[in-house]
């Protein structure tokens, strides 16, 4: 109660100024969060997007380190290396479509000399037949 007496006798000008003071101390502190909170998911954003640009960065400079390579090769009169994991590779998918033909075509001979076996035939007489057998 003595406090709020000794407030209460201040003069005008000192309680805009005190209320000024709080009002401006609040703002700042509630300023202080939303920057940090900014900060934090600026540096977040900031660190996807730089390992981002790395790698980008990372990929481009290899591939920059690899074709000036090749280009020096070529200079030098040397002949690029046989891609032996295109030709390995090539060679594998090639004989696993062979296989696949290969069963599929056995499956589909082994289908068929079933159906002759249930193919019956039938002797149909013809009226001009020129081999004269007929009746």
């Amino acid at each position: 109660m003595f406090a709020t007496n000794l407030l209460d006798r201040r003069n005008k000008p000192e309680r805009i100024a005190d209320q000024a003071w709080q009002h401006l101390t609040s703002a700042v502190s509630s300023a202080g969060e939303s920057v940090r909170d900014s900060a934090r998911s600026a540096r977040r954003n900031g660190f996807d997007l730089a390992d981002g640009a790395g790698d980008l960065v990372g990929s481009a400079a290899e591939e920059a380190r690899r074709r000036a390579l090749l280009a020096f090769d070529a200079l030098a009169g040397r002949r690029p290396a046989l891609p032996w994991t295109l030709l390995i590779s090539a060679a594998l998918v090639g004989a696993a479509i062979g296989w696949a033909a290969g069963t599929a075509a056995r499956a589909a001979g082994s289908q068929g000399d079933r159906q002759v076996d249930e193919i019956e035939f039938v002797d149909v007489d013809r009226p001009n037949s020129p081999v004269g057998t007929d009746g």
